[in-house]
């Protein structure tokens, strides 16, 4: 049930409209002029509103450009004298949502306001949908809660509602694409097309079509017509990947682009308008590289209308547990398979790494850890060694440290010594067994007696520790 407003300057209009909508279970406030009307939509929060089309004053039609720039979005159905279609015609051209002619009959008036509270909750249900989609891109694609992060992130906020262009920086792997997208989301052209072209990608000859388009017989294979990356993203918002690559040439019909928004097709002589966003990306200092000569610098100052550099990883460390989780959970997700999180020591491991592929590299990097992983917990040895190409991150022992100092093999078989922190233990024979005892016992000093950290030195689980320690000589000296 709705609160509806309805203003009429007729009392016995007021009071039809009254008790219809109260026979339907709404709730009416009457007014009978603008300026109660104003009053009533401050005291309370109004559903609806059915106004007079003609009141002294003013108009219904000049009653709704008041209640627009008062800054209400509440809509209204528009009451018209009997046969006066232009008026009906003129009050849904000006927003009206519908209207009703006069005499008011009953049914008429119940039939009109369900069918515009119906349209009111597919609104409202829109915007929640929107506002969804928002959090999603920004609270769950653009993870973290770093100072640096939450810098770009009100940047690009600011930024994504405006028709200025944004200039993206920062290394491979920083996510340039998803901040892209981010700003497409918020702005007003989150209903029209995201397209994206890479200009490192395509080949030289291929770029101009590319983006500009071709028509039938410009050059041998042209077919047909095809439009380029400018056209299919009219309404919308063009990202231009690695932007710095782009040919010179390429470069001064970018700019005209830019600044007249038309273009023509290759062998083409039509103008074509298009009215496009521009999101532009690089891995390079682009100001330094257009100083150099090797990017044209009038293109770049258009271009960098809003420059956001990207930080890379080792930048904003205190955000790797959160990517690293989020990419576990997935991954997980993916593959059916129980996690849990991420042991403290692997954090601690990731977060001592200079991430030179950045967030990318630490996806991947949790990718393999979690397929290749058989706990619920992961542990540091998941990540360690050069098969996740890590090995050069962590300082302290590992099990890559312990077990591959102390079973390094040679053509007889397993080593005979196990090299430590403090010194080197001698075993008295290659007995395995006895091997086994001397590593737990080094794991376990290692640890400080946390058998959970030795545990994953070792590269087993608690619970076959455990078993170990109660069934050997390590048991029964630890008690």
């Amino acid at each position: 049930m709705a609160t509806i407003l309805c203003l009429d300057d007729e009392p016995a209009i007021g009071l039809i409209l009254q008790d219809t909508l109260e026979r339907a279970g709404h709730t009416a406030v009457s007014a009978h002029n603008v300026p109660l009307a104003l009053q009533a939509l401050k005291n309370a929060a109004v559903d609806l509103i059915i106004s007079d089309y003609r009141m002294p004053g003013l108009t219904g039609l000049e009653f709704l450009a008041l209640l627009r720039q008062e800054g209400y979005e509440t809509p209204l159905i528009m009451l018209t004298g009997h046969g006066s279609i232009a008026h009906a015609v003129a009050a849904i051209k000006a927003g009206a949502i519908d209207y009703i002619t006069k005499p008011v009959r009953p049914e008429q008036l119940e039939l009109a306001v369900n069918q515009a509270l119906e349209v009111v909750r597919l609104r409202r249900e829109n915007d929640r949908l929107r506002r969804e989609v928002m959090e999603f891109w920004n609270e769950r694609q653009i993870i973290g809660d770093s100072a640096a992060i939450r810098r770009v992130l009100q940047t690009v906020a600011t930024a994504a509602p405006t028709r200025a262009t944004v200039l993206l920086e920062g290394e491979s792997g920083t996510g340039k694409e998803l901040f892209a997208r981010s700003i497409h989301v918020q702005s007003d052209r989150r209903d029209g097309p995201f397209i994206q072209l890479n200009c490192a990608a395509l080949p030289e000859g291929l770029v101009e079509s590319a983006l500009f388009g071709h028509e039938k017989g410009a050059f041998t294979g042209a077919i047909k017509r095809v439009e380029g990356a400018f056209e299919r993203a009219n309404g919308g918002t063009l990202l231009l990947d690695e932007i710095s690559e782009m040919r010179l040439d390429l470069q001064a019909k970018l700019l005209r682009v830019l600044q007249e928004q038309e273009f023509e097709r290759v062998g083409g002589s039509a103008a074509v308008k298009v009215d496009v966003r521009i999101v532009a990306t690089t891995n390079r200092d682009l100001a330094a590289f257009s100083a150099a000569g090797h990017f044209r610098q009038d293109l770049y100052y258009r271009l960098s209308v809003i420059p956001v550099r990207l930080p890379p990883l080792r930048e904003r460390k205190e955000d790797i547990p959160l990517l690293a989780y989020r990419f576990a959970t997935q991954y997980a997700q993916e593959i059916e398979k129980e996690i849990s999180g991420i042991s403290p020591q692997a954090l601690e491991l990731l977060q001592g790494y200079h991430w030179p592929g950045n967030v990318r590299e630490l996806q991947h990097a949790v990718e393999r850890a979690v397929i290749l992983t058989g706990e619920p917990l992961i542990p540091v040895h998941a990540f360690d060694g050069q098969r996740f190409g890590l090995s050069g991150a962590w300082s302290g022992p590992t099990p890559a440290r312990i077990a591959g100092d102390f079973f390094g093999t040679n053509g007889d078989g397993i080593a005979a010594a196990l090299a430590i922190p403090d010194g080197a233990v001698v075993l008295t024979s290659l007995d395995v067994g006895e091997a086994e005892v001397k590593l737990i016992e080094r794991a376990l000093v290692t640890s400080g007696g946390n058998r959970t950290r030795a545990a994953d030195l070792l590269g087993i689980s608690v619970r076959t520790l455990r078993n170990k320690l109660n069934g050997s000589k390590v048991g029964a000296d630890k008690g």
